[in-house]
């Protein structure tokens, strides 16, 4: 029997931003149920580590401890 892939995938679109005077800036949102799951805040700062032209690492140089002392059973 096959195990599950214990994987949660987040699809996400990439928004191009127009202003007039400025270049075009790229946003992409961030879902909450992902945000939630990482402990991720408004404002936080972040990098992207490029590990490869497919693939991104996000840093949280300031990431708070998690708030939880054990995980949660299922």
């Amino acid at each position: 029997m096959d195990k599950k892939s214990s994987k949660s995938v987040y699809p996400l679109r990439v928004q191009a931003i127009r202003s007039s005077g400025q270049n075009q800036r790229l946003y992409i949102s961030f879902p909450m149920a992902l945000a939630a799951a990482i402990g991720l805040e408004a404002g936080e700062e972040v990098e992207w580590e490029i590990l490869e032209r497919g693939e991104l690492h996000l840093i949280r140089p300031n990431a708070s401890a998690p708030a939880a002392k054990a995980r949660a059973s299922r």
